[in-house]
């Protein structure tokens, strides 16, 4: 059997240092970082994720301002309140839950916000800095991604990393991550997306390939080399009567079909899933340091 990346574990390693680094910044510094996170609606999904980002906060002792906003919150109500954000010294980051309502444009609102102050790393100056090999804000779970293969001692130095999907929120930006000139990069990427003709053909020559596109199990052993290394991004629900919630989750990847066949993988969940809010505190206590 490939081994079993431990997203958790090497989540929590990281975490203790970071609390290392909160309380330098305290004690040495006076100051606190601290994070506003903004929620429109109740989503579960959304809120779970919330919640698990306002309990890290706290265990790492980063200073959390909460926004819980119903629904029908104008998208004037929202750039007001990022707006005050931009202008409050205690605030380090910025987090605005997605997906939005309808009627609040999206784009506008990730716009608004400071770009010293977007530790989501979506905001095009930092998408632009990144891009160009520039220290910045980098988005979090590809920066995740990268710190899952660093602390698993898996170069991509002259790899072909095969990326499937294209979003905004991984696929692009973990490829342009990929393709920086320094040890944790240097890797020879393709990327496939739905309009790829064939993507076993793409993903049969790669060294590594990231799953990023949402469709449950689409990666079969067959499209898979022997020795390769996985690392599945996806979460989904298939229904599933033996479960008392009546679904389970799944990757984008076959997770039974490939485990004995390949190198190393990532379970879903325990995978990418716990390093996407560590690296959310990690460009938080980052932008803190700025203050110093």
């Amino acid at each position: 059997m490939g081994q079993i990346i431990d997203g958790k574990k090497i989540a929590q390693t990281i975490k203790d240092e970071l609390k290392i680094e909160v309380d330098s910044l305290i004690k040495d510094h006076g100051i606190t970082p601290g994070l506003a996170v903004i929620l429109v609606g109740a989503d579960p999904a959304s809120e779970s994720y919330v919640k698990g980002k306002r309990r890290t906060c706290k265990a790492l002792g980063i200073y959390a301002k909460d926004y819980n906003l119903v629904a029908e919150t104008s998208e004037e109500g929202l750039l007001t309140i990022i707006e005050e954000l931009n202008q409050d010294d205690s605030i380090d980051g910025i987090l605005v839950q997605l997906p939005l309502p309808s009627h609040i444009n999206e784009e506008k609102i990730l716009l608004a916000i400071d770009p010293k102050k977007d530790v989501d790393g979506f905001h095009p100056e930092n998408i632009g800095r990144m891009m160009i090999g520039m220290d910045t804000f980098y988005s979090c779970t590809p920066y995740g991604i990268i710190k899952l293969l660093e602390y698993c001692d898996i170069s991509t130095e002259g790899k072909h990393v095969c990326i499937v999907g294209r979003s905004n929120i991984v696929g692009k930006p973990v490829a342009n991550l990929l393709l920086q000139k320094h040890n944790l990069a240097n890797a020879t990427v393709t990327v496939c997306h739905s309009r790829t003709p064939d993507i076993g053909y793409h993903t049969r020559q790669a060294d590594i390939i990231i799953a990023a596109v949402g469709i449950p199990e689409l990666i079969t052993k067959d499209m898979v080399k022997e020795g390769a290394v996985i690392i599945d991004v996806g979460v989904n629900r298939v229904e599933d009567a033996t479960k008392k919630r009546g679904y389970r989750l799944v990757g984008d990847v076959n997770f039974e079909e490939v485990k004995d066949y390949v190198s190393h993988i990532t379970p879903v969940p325990g995978g990418v899933g716990p390093m996407t809010i560590t690296m959310l505190m990690f460009n938080t206590i980052k932008s803190a340091k700025n203050r110093i």
